[in-house]
């Protein structure tokens, strides 16, 4: 368990901003609740943003994503991880291709694609189980675009819904692309490349947004 309890580049659970923030979120007296506790913490803090430059190694990075109170799923699994190290519970990233039947217009013609590769999630060690945690979809967010909002019991894995309040489809998982004691960028940002062709032929400015607050 060594490697998913110490920090990483990018799941840089020693950040002192991430220590902090960790011990501030990590309320409970068992294990279970503290995992709990950081999960919400993580998914209704730090915004969700995916209009983000892929090509910036920070937006990987736990504590560039809590600095920036803003981050997309890899960005924001990493930080879960991170803040879970910090409170001595063992985590990790894992990563899924989904396609998203409800991608908005907007980041449909940003990506050029419904086709999301390498979605992040959390992989939490719990009462001597991995559990999964996605912290991807902020509660507002989910509010917002009538989107079940993921709960997370730290017994239980919490994925994406297929469906979501309106019964229309959301979120199909397609292909497992495995788990990793930090995130591997330079595979990503490869796979980032191949899949939208689109976003990277239009340089770094086809993100509508830069990586900042």
């Amino acid at each position: 368990m060594t490697e998913y309890l110490t920090p990483g580049r990018y799941i840089d659970s020693a950040h002192p901003a991430v220590v902090t923030f960790s011990k501030q979120h990590a309320k409970g007296q068992t294990e279970r609740e503290r995992a709990v506790s950081l999960y919400y913490a993580v998914r209704d803090e730090i915004r969700y943003n995916p209009f983000l430059d892929f090509t910036h190694p920070e937006v990987f990075r736990a504590s560039a994503v809590l600095e920036a109170g803003q981050g997309f799923c890899v960005g924001k699994a990493s930080l879960l991880a991170a803040c879970a190290r910090a409170a001595g519970i063992a985590a990790r990233v894992g990563f899924a291709d989904v396609k998203n039947h409800l991608t908005t217009p907007r980041l449909a013609e940003t990506m050029g694609s419904d086709l999301f590769v390498y979605h992040g999630y959390t992989e939490m060690r719990v009462d001597g189980k991995w559990v999964k945690a996605t912290p991807a979809f902020n509660l507002a967010l989910c509010t917002r675009f009538r989107v079940k909002p993921l709960e997370f019991d730290g017994r239980d894995d919490s994925i994406f819904h297929p469906f979501d309040e309106d019964d229309r489809r959301h979120m199909e998982y397609l292909r497992d692309r495995g788990v990793y004691a930090d995130v591997p960028v330079d595979e990503i940002q490869q796979a980032f490349r191949d899949a939208y062709p689109k976003f990277y032929g239009l340089g770094k400015n086809a993100a509508k947004e830069t990586f900042a607050p």
